[in-house]
């Protein structure tokens, strides 16, 4: 059988808290077979998408299970430039241009094996990737509209990274014709570069229209993914107009919304009745010892 490509095997993330370990996640198993995949991880807040994901970037290790392995090596430690993150917030500096904040990243990556004329050209061609016109290496830097989301992709294409792994980056702020010039931007650069894309997201139509993939999962604490996979069969390249009417793309949008809504309520309800049928019994014993 061929290695994964990237795989989580039983991960469980606990972390400490005046009343005892909070249990973040449990038993989350993830498996990337080949690179050149879209995986979105949709789940409503507090259910530890952000979680998974700074494990697989090396930001934290899990607490129990096989934790993450990437091409045959264990991830202990963040890993430029074989992954690279879009934050929620973006992450630029901000009294640094644009330009300035990609620059830095690609001088510390390929500061050997680069040229100086090497470095500007590649992150010339990067802020083109994203359809952002180069702005000047100087002067304070402000982030208008989608110029922060946009700045924050350049800079982690601009690593080379074989897993790109992007928290909700097309949230905030940002308008709804901005939002989609951005997701068109990205399905266009991820099938030029074939990298393995990881995505939070909160909504199901960019789920659906980005992913190859989509992981759903429950609702927190002891987050884990709920149930099987959806395989998003939908032709590349994909226009959101043609869409909007297409038979398969409103059946994934709806499976995906009955579990956000329909299903994890009646995991939740069987939960809770499993919890308290558990508990009358140790007070039940209690009264009768009393009597």
């Amino acid at each position: 059988m061929a290695k994964s490509h990237l795989e989580l095997t039983g991960v469980e993330m606990a972390f400490d808290t005046p009343k005892g370990p909070f249990i973040a996640l449990d038993n989350v198993n993830l498996k990337i077979q080949k690179g050149g995949e879209f995986v979105s991880l949709i789940g409503h807040s507090g259910c530890g998408k952000s979680t998974v994901l700074n494990i697989v970037a090396g930001l934290l290790q899990a607490s129990r299970g096989g934790g993450c392995v990437l091409d045959g090596h264990e991830v202990n430690s963040p890993g430029p430039p074989e992954r690279a993150v879009v934050f929620q917030n973006h992450a630029l500096m901000p009294w640094l241009t644009v330009y300035e904040n990609v620059e830095l990243a690609v001088r510390q990556v390929f500061r050997k094996s680069m040229t100086r004329q090497e470095r500007k050209d590649w992150i010339t061609h990067n802020l083109e990737l994203v359809n952002m016109p180069t702005p000047p290496t100087s002067g304070q830097a402000r982030f208008p509209g989608g110029d922060g989301a946009a700045g924050g992709i350049a800079r982690a294409l601009a690593m080379k990274p074989s897993v790109l792994l992007m928290d909700e980056p097309f949230g905030g702020a940002l308008d709804a014709l901005t939002r989609a010039h951005l997701q068109d931007s990205l399905m266009e650069i991820q099938q030029e570069l074939n990298n393995t894309v990881i995505m939070i997201t909160h909504d199901v139509d960019e789920a659906v229209l980005l992913s190859d993939r989509i992981i759903m999962m429950t609702n927190g604490p002891a987050a884990t993914v709920g149930g099987e996979d959806l395989h998003i069969d939908l032709p590349r390249p994909r226009n959101r107009v043609a869409l909007a009417d297409d038979a398969k793309y409103v059946h994934y949008r709806q499976e995906v919304l009955s579990f956000l809504y329909e299903k994890q309520r009646k995991l939740e309800s069987l939960n809770s009745r499993r919890g308290s049928s558990a508990k009358p019994e140790a007070p039940a014993a209690r009264h009768s010892a009393s009597a």
